[in-house]
Formats: C-alpha cells, sequence, structure tokens
C-alpha cells in the first residue's frame, strides 16, 4: 500500500502560477498509475491529470489541458501538479491519488488517497 501526502496549496490571483506536490511512501510508487483529482466547493471530485511511471502516456481535463503539467520524480518518489495561468475556476481541493483499476479518469479507480490542499485563485 502506497500512503500520499499533498503540499504546496494557496492563495493566488488570477493569472498567477502554483505548483503542487505529492510525496509517496511505499513500494508501489515506481509501477502505479497517478493522479491528480479536485473538488471544487459545493461539487464532487473530478480528474484534472495523471500519469504513468515513466512520465507518459499523460492524461488531461479538458478544463486544464495546455494550463496544467503532471510530472513525477520517482527518485525522490515525488508526484507534481504545475498549474499555470490560474482562473477562478480552478479553486479546489487537490488530491493527489493512487490508480487500482478501472477508467483512468474515474474517482473509483483510484485506492489511496492525499489529505488534499487547497487552492484559492481570485479574480
Amino acid at each position: 500500500q502506497v500512503q500520499l501526502v499533498e503540499s504546496g496549496g494557496g492563495l493566488v490571483q488570477a493569472g498567477g502560477s502554483l505548483r503542487l506536490s505529492c510525496t509517496a511512501s511505499g513500494r508501489t510508487f515506481s509501477s502505479a498509475l497517478m493522479a491528480w483529482f479536485r473538488r471544487p466547493p459545493g461539487k464532487e471530485r473530478e480528474f484534472v491529470a495523471a500519469n504513468t511511471w515513466s512520465g507518459s502516456p499523460t492524461y488531461y481535463a479538458d478544463s486544464v489541458k495546455g494550463r496544467f503539467t503532471i510530472s513525477r520524480d520517482n527518485a525522490k518518489n515525488m508526484v507534481y501538479l504545475q498549474m499555470n495561468s490560474l482562473k477562478p475556476e480552478d479553486t479546489a481541493v487537490y488530491y493527489c491519488a493512487a490508480h487500482l483499476s478501472g477508467s483512468v479518469r474515474d474517482v473509483g479507480s483510484y485506492a489511496v488517497w492525499g489529505q488534499g490542499t487547497q487552492v484559492t485563485v481570485s479574480s
């Protein structure tokens, strides 16, 4: 079993950037598909981005494509989400997650979740 913890959230103005980090522990990290999800206020968790151990292929939600980049450093057991050109609608609690089975973009496909980190984008 892998354990995950997110960091890097905060308050930023529209157009700004943040980089989220997910630190993983456990022996499954190198073989796991990792993803970022987010939960906007009053909404369900939604898929943001994912990649596998080699860093490719990558998967992105249409709403973040071209603005967000997922990457990982397997030697450091870390996954990152670089968020550029942030918009108020990006405001959410962001979670990293480790895939178990099923569709990449489905919440139910992931077995392990971090505690979440708040990202707030002001206009």
